[in-house]
């Protein structure tokens, strides 16, 4: 895949999710959730369409507020997270080229008005060699294929150098190469000791890949080890709650509290 980046290294404290829950319009799509991500765990988040997944993800990086429980991430800032998501929610109609895109991962070091260094220029192009798009950084984004904007998006994570990294739905409707490429990259940010978390669809990839998961039905089906966690009877019963969960359900009221 090219170049290497060289990123930072350092072990992020554990990010704790406690009795978590996040509505719309009162009604649940995340309901009283406890589970945890390690520091340095490489997590995949699944279960069945509607099970809550962006929505976790979304909360732990702080774009949903709970409407009961917590997320503790022991002193991390925002700068400390990057977050991928949904290439449905990017506007790729703006006049971007690729280069500029990438360069955006820098943007918390420099602002919205800042002038990139050389070596920061330099890191750039390292980026797009290391996800395979040397030659790409005149074309504009919206000229690019599925696969290769998310390539785009990857070398932008490379240059945010986050010890936490939340990828929502990171290989959705991409070809199997570059598939490939990217969960390369994923597992070097495990082995360099980052957490990461994604949000995913395809179990076999799971197995082969996560160590870690968690099995959502907007409930809690199960957290742990992969194995332990993707069994027939864990799978089954999050279909079924799935399938039984309805549009009309009563609203979450917040626990009451004893005096």
């Amino acid at each position: 895949m090219g170049a290497r980046v060289t990123m930072h290294r350092g072990e992020a404290p554990a990010i704790a999710v406690e009795n978590l829950t996040v509505a719309y319009d009162r009604h649940p799509a995340v309901h009283h959730v406890s589970c945890r991500f390690e520091p340095g765990s490489l997590t995949a988040v699944v279960g069945p369409n509607g099970a809550g997944k962006s929505t976790l993800i979304k909360t732990l990086v702080g774009l949903l507020k709970p409407a009961e429980g917590r997320v503790s991430a022991g002193g991390l800032t925002r700068a400390d997270i990057a977050y991928l998501p949904q290439q449905a929610e990017i506007d790729r109609s703006f006049p971007i080229t690729v280069a500029d895109t990438v360069a955006l991962g820098h943007w918390r070091r420099v602002g919205i008005l800042g002038t990139l260094t050389g070596a920061m220029r330099r890191q750039v192009g390292e980026a797009m060699s290391a996800v395979g798009l040397e030659g790409f950084e005149d074309r504009a984004i919206g000229s690019l294929s599925v696969g290769q904007f998310q390539r785009v998006l990857f070398a932008r994570l490379l240059l945010q150098d986050a010890r936490v990294i939340l990828l929502d739905e990171p290989f959705n409707a991409i070809d199997a190469r570059t598939t490939a490429d990217l969960i390369d990259l994923v597992e070097r940010w495990h082995g360099e000791g980052r957490t990461v978390v994604a949000v995913l669809h395809d179990m076999d990839q799971v197995r082969r890949h996560f160590p870690a998961t968690v099995l959502l039905a907007r409930d809690l089906i199960a957290a742990g080890p992969t194995a332990d966690c993707l069994t027939a009877e864990h799978l089954l019963r999050a279909r079924q709650m799935s399938e039984n969960w309805h549009e009309d359900a009563a609203v979450c009221e917040p626990a009451r509290r004893s005096a």
